[in-house]
């Protein structure tokens, strides 16, 4: 988590909303990322996406078959199909996310039936960090926002 941890840093860094992601298997990193669907003026681009991306590239294979993914939020329903078309074995994540949250907050989505793959899953890893670089980083545009130089 650590490491989905300094990957959210280099979101907030680049003025994105700071989650960071990193996907592992057998103990080695495979594919890491941060969200900047701003930047690269991509809706898809949340940290979970990049990573698994940049995971599947270092495999040559879309299927992350026993791979974990470590996140800063709890993935958004997005997130979670494109977790479970790349038949990741477990999500690992730290903050909740009761607006948008499609592990338990606003939805279970990786329990809905029909899917051919199911998600185990493991949230509040690292919670308090997730959510004190968040709410500094809010707190940072609000006060931008509010001091127009």
């Amino acid at each position: 988590m650590r490491a989905a941890l300094t990957e959210a840093r280099k979101a907030a860094d680049a003025g994105e909303v700071p989650v960071g992601a990193v996907v592992v298997l057998d103990g080695t990193v495979i594919g890491s990322g941060f969200n900047h669907p701003i930047s690269s003026h991509d809706p898809t681009a949340h940290a979970e996406v990049v990573a698994l991306r940049a995971a599947a590239r270092a495999i040559g294979n879309y299927r992350l078959v026993g791979a974990t993914m470590y996140v800063t939020v709890e993935p958004c329903l997005m997130c979670v199909g494109a977790l479970v078309h790349a038949r990741i074995g477990l999500v690992v994540y730290a903050a909740a996310e009761p607006k948008a949250g499609a592990l338990e907050s606003m939805t279970r989505a990786h329990e809905l039936d029909g899917l051919n793959h199911r998600l185990n899953t493991i949230g509040g890893v690292l919670a308090d960090d997730s959510r004190d670089l968040l709410q500094a980083f809010f707190r940072q545009r609000r006060a931008r926002t509010a001091d127009p130089e």
